[in-house]
């Protein structure tokens, strides 16, 4: 279809609807907690630190379940229901601890179908295609991350800020993805093969992968959740019918900058791309922390698309570049975990940086987290120059 194999476009469609489904309630989120449930924003961190966890966790043990019992279909379809499933409990929160059982449950799903998707796209497809499959599959999440926040601004629009209708709403394309699933996703057979456990260390790898993975953490420390973000616009002076606008230009320059930051990094390489990404967010953050105006905070979310463009996906290429390639799985699972890891207390920091010293303080933070890791990596390039030949970076 298209082009592609039957499972990958309709894998292509069901991430379509269910991003659909979560941005619509994403970027509402913070401002139903702030201003109808009166939470402060360290709960909000901790709630979005906890949810954002779980999910990066769960990817590994998702990828491994899936190898040992032979099941890819099965997991993806429990993934994407127990995201839908959640919807309700959003739609009828009226403490914050409900919130965090809808958005713990819904970043559980996430956890789970993550890496059976995304092998259910890898073996579906020709290997001379792959690159093609995924870039489609990562278009439709995209794509679905502009159309949820446009309906959700449409939605307040005409109801007068009904949050609570906007959540009811959402389970609708996130029923329309658990259905598309069932009827047209269909699992390659294959040999009863039991997978051995796969173990999670560092012991294959020299200290160049090891120093980066502290890197990443360190940045991921300071990169506390988008939340932060929609609450410094609101309280910039954007209107909150608004702010499904501004994320929706966020979502709509990350998509339309990914594809021209690939070529760039081919061209410049992926050491230049991942240096600028650092100092673009200690920069961007640096402009949150100080900025007052509404228009301000419109280029800033456009930066910030900018950036997650720049980088998303990169680092994990770079990683590539310096891991042995019998130990591929095994390095990207333990970066998965240490930047997962970090996810919460940097939401937890964040928030209580908001709450006890300033909103600008959150911010603060996070440019000079970035600062740090940019100097660190420029450290590891320097270091790595150094080398022999045989022993250096693509």
């Amino acid at each position: 279809m298209f082009g592609f194999s039957r499972n990958v476009f309709f894998t292509g469609l069901v991430s379509f609807f269910m991003d659909v489904s979560s941005e619509m309630i994403y970027p509402l989120v913070p401002l139903f907690l702030a201003n109808v449930l009166g939470v402060n924003k360290s709960m909000i961190g901790l709630i979005e630190g906890i949810a954002e966890s779980t999910a990066s966790l769960l990817k590994v043990f998702s990828g491994w379940l899936s190898d040992r019992i032979g099941q890819r279909k099965n997991l993806m379809l429990a993934g994407y229901a127990i995201s839908t499933l959640s919807r309700p409990v959003m739609a009828l929160a009226g403490v914050w601890q409900q919130v965090l059982a809808s958005r713990f449950v819904d970043r559980l799903g996430k956890g789970i179908r993550t890496a059976p998707r995304d092998a259910i796209i890898a073996e579906s497809t020709e290997t001379t295609h792959l690159d093609r499959a995924f870039s489609f599959h990562r278009s439709m999440d995209t794509m679905g991350a502009v159309v949820g926040p446009a309906i959700a601004l449409l939605l307040l629009k005409l109801h007068n800020n009904n949050y609570t209708m906007v959540f009811w709403l959402s389970m609708i394309p996130g029923a329309v993805a658990v259905l598309i699933i069932v009827a047209f996703i269909k699992e390659k057979k294959r040999a009863g093969v039991v997978a051995e456990r796969p173990r999670l260390t560092l012991k294959h790898f020299d200290w160049r992968v090891k120093f980066f993975i502290v890197i990443a953490t360190l940045f991921a420390l300071g990169n506390s959740s988008d939340a932060f973000l929609i609450l410094r616009a609101e309280q910039a002076g954007i209107p909150t019918m608004v702010i499904p606008a501004v994320y929706l230009m966020f979502n709509l320059v990350y998509s339309l900058s990914a594809i021209p930051a690939g070529i760039a990094a081919d061209r410049f390489g992926m050491k230049r791309i991942i240096l600028a990404g650092f100092i673009l967010f200690a920069g961007l953050y640096y402009g949150f922390a100080v900025t007052s105006t509404p228009r301000a905070i419109w280029l800033l979310f456009g930066a910030y698309g900018l950036f997650m463009g720049l980088t998303e996906g990169i680092q994990k290429a770079f990683l590539a570049t310096i891991i042995p390639p019998d130990f591929k799985a095994t390095a990207f699972g333990v970066y998965a975990t240490a930047v997962g890891l970090a996810t919460l207390p940097a939401s937890i920091i964040g928030g209580l940086l908001w709450d006890r010293v300033s909103p600008a303080a959150t911010f603060y933070f996070g440019a000079a987290t970035a600062t740090l890791s940019a100097l660190l990596f420029m450290f590891l390039i320097v270091a790595c120059r150094k080398l022999p030949a045989s022993m250096r970076m693509i």
